[in-house]
């Protein structure tokens, strides 16, 4: 049987352990920054050491790494950049994200890793994407403004390869140009300082009243549903937003949209009674109210989020598998308090999450917990689905 074509799914990895959270729940590539010259400065970032890690990891499970460098530099900057590429270049990164054509050039005078043009770069037409063919750019990550359809004929006629987001949090500005986080907060958001101010509460002063609104605030990006399009569409990556966001987002997100390719991947659609299971498992997670934004249809008024983030379902990891003892217990990293008697829930690599009745809680040696702490090493009832590296979450009271 001839296998069908599928994309490549792409999960953010603020740090190493995320990193290997995604790979582990099936991302087949992740996208991740440095120390400098990235727009996420306030995310815990990489280490030299740990980007040598990250990509040995990577690679030994045929996954791929792109590295970020996607801020507008300055000389200065741009000076100090040809000794991290060299470095990248030797630890076998695939790719590296950018918006600079300063950055461009410089990477091609130094190195030969491939080169994705970011979202940061507004590339919305064919026009545009051929120029930056032609500058070097072997994929381009369209704007959150493009459609499918418009996407679809991008790569038709550049034959580039395209890289869309299919879930994660919006912005309200064309493509992450924006300066809010300038006025508001003296923080540059196209250097890496965005301070998220579109998500503040606003006054706003008319004749007829005064009011108190969130009316810069998008609602969050769920595709879930037009997944057979992104494939009929033959987008090449698809992309989830998310490099600040918790382990539990980055597994759940991995997880769920890996298991809906697979599905696809095997019977040709996704009339699946696992849709309501995978979109349960979407709003396990923080988030806003979900919206196709302008995949199908341009974003319209009701795309708009006008409340606090807020989710009843709202989870909490409560620890990492560190090792199974098949039989007797698992070895949990603690990242949330909790107490024997509490019902906590394993997320395996595949298939349904697994409910785990705590009915004790001990030290390596034994000793009982009355309550764990974050940082702790505890033994809990084993599981037989199990296995090193699995989310150990529980539901907020």
């Amino acid at each position: 049987m001839t296998k069908r074509w599928v994309p490549e799914l792409l999960a953010p990895a603020g740090n190493l352990e995320k990193l290997k959270v995604a790979i582990l729940y099936g991302a087949n590539a992740v996208y991740l920054g440095g120390q400098k010259f990235g727009l996420r400065s306030a995310a815990d970032n990489f280490t030299y050491e740990e980007l040598e890690e990250g990509v040995r990891f990577a690679h030994e499970r045929n996954a791929q790494v792109y590295v970020v460098l996607n801020s507008f530099l300055h000389d200065k900057e741009l000076d100090e950049l040809p000794e991290f590429l060299e470095f990248l270049e030797s630890i076998g990164v695939d790719a590296l994200i950018v918006s600079d054509l300063g950055v461009i050039t410089t990477i091609q005078n130094h190195c030969n890793i491939e080169i994705h043009l970011s979202t940061q770069a507004s590339c919305l037409n064919v026009y545009a994407a051929k120029m930056w063919k032609e500058m070097g750019v072997t994929r381009i990550v369209l704007g959150r403004e493009v459609s499918l359809k418009e996407a679809s004929k991008i790569k038709k006629e550049t034959g580039l390869e395209v890289e869309m987001f299919i879930h994660g949090s919006m912005c309200m500005a064309y493509s992450g140009n924006c300066v809010i986080s300038n006025y508001t907060q003296g923080r540059d958001s196209n250097r890496g300082g965005c301070a998220h101010s579109c998500r503040f509460e606003y006054s706003l002063d008319f004749e007829e009243e005064q009011k108190k609104a969130y009316f810069m605030s998008s609602k969050d990006l769920e595709g879930i549903r037009v997944l057979p399009e992104f494939i009929d569409c033959e987008i090449d990556s698809l992309k989830v937003e998310g490099r600040m966001k918790s382990h539990h987002y980055v597994g759940t997100i991995s997880k769920v949209y890996s298991d809906a390719i697979k599905y696809y991947e095997k019977e040709g659609h996704l009339l699946s009674e696992d849709m309501k299971e995978w979109e349960t498992e979407l709003r396990k997670i923080t988030h806003r109210d979900y919206t196709q934004a302008s995949l199908i249809e341009p974003a319209g008024a009701d795309s708009i989020y006008t409340e606090r983030l807020h989710d009843e379902n709202e989870y909490v990891v409560v620890g990492v598998v560190l090792d199974v003892h098949e039989d007797d217990h698992l070895v949990i990293e603690v990242r949330s308090a909790f107490r024997p008697g509490d019902t906590l829930e394993l997320v395996p690599f595949s298939g349904p999450s697994q409910e785990i009745e705590v009915s004790f809680a001990t030290t390596i040696m034994d000793e009982p917990y009355e309550k764990t702490k974050p940082g702790y090493l505890v033994k809990i009832p084993y599981v037989k689905e199990a296995q090193k590296w699995n989310i150990v979450r529980a539901r907020l009271s």
